[in-house]
């Protein structure tokens, strides 16, 4: 379907799309998302396909402003940089011209962030100036991901909680010394830290209500910041504040900023962080649990749930027939959907090969077999032709 959106719109949100590729915006590391594939090359720049917490969607990923008062040293938008473009949408124009693209079918799902101009506060009502229009004028009933901006107000995040499926209060680093040397001008705990108590806070008095999630962003391998000061503090936020995700940005250095001559980080390292984020977040392990270099950081080569079971498992294997779900979930290989096929089946009958895994639709019980006993016994690994 044609849609019809005045010239200059088209340009500005073209243009936007760029811009919004350093915002997290679904529930997949910056580097599995990928563009939709729509007709119009620039209008498909700022149209993303991210999975959500409802299932994969379109979304249109887009700031009000790309203009900003602030100066952090890792930012295309920083105060000063002459190559970035500044644009700005009224809440009005953004409104409208998501609903237009919307109700053509090209999204399904909107991601709205913002420089900041004339204060966070002020920046801030717009945002949800747009949003109250997409959601009441517009009546879309659709996924919202809103960024709140540093140092705004209370009432102003509860708002946001009611409008949105999902807010980001990206702290950015993971203490205010690293974070002096990232943005100097924000304030780790009073601008940042405070809002995600807040989220608690609000959910305690509104239980009524159906709110939205909160997650976080860190800029990684700027300023020295270490795994394990990162994942220490993530650990903390899922359990102390019900933080739903942290997103983990390998740093990318860009011209025209202090850090232009920066080396970028390793995508492997954002990845590792991932994976051990999901550790503690999804599988009850604790920050103790991972294998740390003396650098602070996860070993690279190789995935933080063998590298633990390496240390652990190899000469004391976990018995299959009779292992907790808790103990099942410690095997590489084994995910929960699998340690429940698990359990199950050992209902059934023993479970005494590899094969027998394979059928409980485990695609890789190899990656388990060094780690496991079946009925007592090591299982025979046969080497893979591939």
């Amino acid at each position: 379907m044609q849609t019809f959106i005045k010239p200059d719109t088209i340009t500005r949100l073209a243009q936007m799309g760029e811009a919004t590729q350093y915002e997290p915006a679904g529930d997949q590391p910056l580097s599995e998302r990928r563009r939709a594939p729509y007709q119009s090359q620039s209008l498909g720049e700022c149209i993303t396909n991210v999975a959500t917490p409802t299932g994969r969607r379109p979304i249109l990923k887009t700031l009000l402003t790309t203009a900003c008062e602030r100066n952090c040293f890792y930012c295309p938008f920083r105060a000063g940089r002459s190559k970035t473009k500044r644009i700005t949408f009224s809440p009005d124009e953004l409104a409208g011209g998501f609903d237009t693209l919307q109700r053509a079918g090209q999204v399904d799902g909107l991601f709205l962030s913002s420089g900041i101009i004339k204060g966070s506060v002020t920046t801030q009502d717009k945002i949800i100036d747009a949003v109250e229009l997409v959601r009441h004028r517009y009546h879309y009933k659709g996924y919202v991901h809103l960024k709140v901006l540093p140092g705004i107000e209370y009432d102003q995040l509860y708002r946001a909680m009611q409008l949105a499926d999902r807010v980001s209060v990206n702290l950015e680093a993971p203490t205010q010394e690293r974070l002096n040397e990232l943005a100097p001008k924000k304030e780790f705990t009073r601008e940042l830290l405070t809002m995600l108590q807040w989220a608690v806070d609000i959910r305690k008095q509104h239980p009524e209500q159906q709110l939205a999630h909160t997650v976080t962003q860190f800029v990684v391998g700027a300023v020295g910041d270490t795994d394990l000061e990162l994942l220490s503090l993530s650990q903390r936020l899922y359990r102390e504040m019900g933080l739903r995700r942290a997103y983990y940005s390998g740093f990318s250095p860009i011209v025209q900023t202090p850090f232009e001559n920066l080396t970028a980080t390793d995508p492997l390292r954002e990845h590792r962080l991932y994976q051990a984020s999901f550790l503690l977040r999804d599988y009850g392990w604790n920050v103790k649990d991972l294998a740390f270099l003396a650098s602070g950081n996860l070993p690279t080569r190789i995935d933080p749930k063998q590298a633990w079971a390496d240390q652990h498992l190899l000469h004391t294997p976990i018995e299959i027939m009779t292992a907790t779900r808790t103990q099942l979930l410690r095997i590489p290989g084994i995910g929960a959907s699998a340690a429940d096929a698990i359990l199950q089946a050992r209902r059934r009958g023993k479970i005494t090969e590899l094969s027998h895994l394979r059928r409980l639709n485990i695609h890789t019980p190899e990656k388990a077999a060094p780690y496991i006993l079946l009925n007592g016994h090591r299982p025979l690994q046969q080497q893979s032709l591939f």
